[in-house]
C-alpha cells in the first residue's frame, strides 16, 4: 500500500469475503489445510473482511455451506466474493463444481479457461480441475483446485481481474457510450 493510499481505497474496503476449503482430511483434522491460509490472507491483503477458511468435508457438506453463504443469509449480508478451494477433481466425492453451478445465475467460464492456461505452464493436469466461476445477485463464486499450486495460479489470474469483476457484478462500472 503506498503512502498515499488509505484502508477505504482499498479494492474489498467494506466488503466481506469466505473462503471455503472442500478437504475431507482438513476437516476430519488428519491433514492441514494448506490452501486456505493463501487464500485468506489474499483476500484480507486486498481490503475484504474475511474470516478464517470454513473447513468441510468434500460433497454435501460444500453445497451445504454455499447455500448457507448464497441463500440463507440476508442479500445485503452475502460475502462479495467466495472463493473455493478443493473438490474440483475427478474423484467421485469431488461435487463442489455441481453445487456451485446450481446455485450461480451467471456463469463466466473464461476465468476457469484463463486458470487452466496458467496452470498448464507448470503442470499438465491442470486441465484436469472442473472448477466454475460466476454469479449469483452481488456475490461472485469461484472454485479454485485443492492444491497450493492451482490456488496460487488462480490468484495470479483472478487478481488482475478483480476490480472489474466486483465493479461489473455490483454495477458500478461506467461503460461510457457504446460505439
Amino acid at each position: 500500500m503506498t503512502t498515499s493510499e488509505t484502508t477505504t481505497d482499498r479494492l474489498g474496503a467494506g466488503r466481506s469475503a469466505a473462503v471455503i476449503i472442500a478437504s475431507t482430511s482438513a476437516a476430519r483434522g488428519e491433514a492441514p489445510d494448506t490452501t486456505g491460509p493463501l487464500l485468506v490472507e489474499w483476500l484480507r491483503g486486498r481490503g475484504y473482511d474475511c474470516p478464517d477458511a470454513i473447513v468441510v468435508r468434500d460433497g454435501e457438506p460444500v453445497g451445504q455451506t454455499l447455500r448457507g453463504l448464497l441463500i440463507d443469509t440476508p442479500e445485503d449480508k452475502r460475502p462479495r466474493i467466495i472463493v473455493t478451494s478443493g473438490g474440483t477433481g475427478l474423484a467421485p466425492d469431488d461435487r463442489t463444481p455441481e453445487f456451485t453451478a446450481e446455485l450461480l445465475e451467471r456463469q463466466s467460464p473464461g476465468l476457469i479457461y484463463a486458470m487452466w492456461r496458467k496452470g498448464l505452464e507448470s503442470t499438465s493436469s491442470a486441465v484436469m480441475s472442473r472448477g466454475v466461476a460466476g454469479v449469483r445477485g452481488r456475490s461472485f463464486v469461484i472454485n479454485l483446485p485443492g492444491s497450493k499450486g492451482g490456488v496460487r495460479d488462480g490468484i495470479t489470474v483472478i487478481d488482475d481481474l478483480l476490480e472489474h469483476i466486483q465493479t461489473s457484478v455490483e454495477d458500478t462500472t461506467d461503460h461510457g457510450p457504446r460505439v
